[in-house]
């Protein structure tokens, strides 16, 4: 099976050779699906070396939009049979791939989720209050969708290509995740989880999320869980 990995870029100049060298290191068939959001830091420049390397294709953005218009945009472009969100910072490990696309790979699932929050693997302590928002947000999330996940606000989301044939998305932003999250749910599609390693950055190093997007992900878990 092929892999499509989909990375939205924003403002990551410092990250993006590194993270797109490291997922080619990953021995799997894959393609790479690069989605520019309209960077303003010279990222866009670096993403011009690479337009036509083999098993790269590069998108761009013509204003800022947000992770979830720019994942749109990978997806109506991806050809693979498992596609997977990669963020374009370091946080996440491209190594993880082969445990997480296992279960669909063995026919047990169609979307998996990473979990920075159970297994063995390494993850830096940063901020408590993020955590607790993250836990509180996949609570209820799993309350309305009846799901037992427990990082429901992951990056390492994986699944069957044809689920984009099935599902619509809508959200912008960070809450891509509720509302993924919300519509896999809603159709029954087989989901496990998968523990993986994570390496958080602060916000001096480049993170992007808010408390703003916290609030919009409480609204989305509702919307998109209670109303079609």
């Amino acid at each position: 099976m092929k892999l499509s990995v989909v990375i939205p870029l924003y403002n990551e100049a410092g990250t993006i050779d590194q993270i797109v060298q490291r997922v080619r290191d990953v021995p799997i068939e894959k393609e790479i699906v690069i989605v520019d959001d309209c960077s303003t830091d010279g990222s866009r420049e670096k993403l011009q070396a690479l337009r036509g390397s083999e098993g790269i294709r590069v998108v761009l953005h013509d204003a800022n939009r947000g992770k979830g218009a720019a994942l749109r945009s990978g997806f109506a472009v991806v050809q693979g049979d498992i596609v997977i969100v990669q963020d374009a910072d370091l946080e996440y490990d491209p190594r993880d791939y082969a445990k997480l696309i296992e279960p669909i790979i063995e026919e047990k699932a169609d979307v998996v989720f990473g979990s920075r929050f159970i297994g063995g693997q390494s993850h830096r302590i940063l901020y408590f209050w993020h955590a607790v928002a993250n836990r509180g947000l996949t609570i209820l999330s799993n309350m309305l969708t009846n799901l037992n996940l427990t990082d429901m606000e992951v990056c390492y989301k994986v699944f069957r290509r044809n689920i984009l044939d099935e599902i619509t998305f809508r959200e912008n932003r960070f809450g891509f995740e509720s509302e993924f999250t919300a519509k896999i749910a809603r159709r029954g599609y087989r989901v496990y989880e998968v523990g993986i390693s994570y390496s958080g950055r602060t916000y001096d190093e480049g993170k992007k999320i808010g408390w703003k997007d916290g609030f919009r992900a409480l609204w989305c878990i509702i919307r998109y869980n209670c109303w079609h």
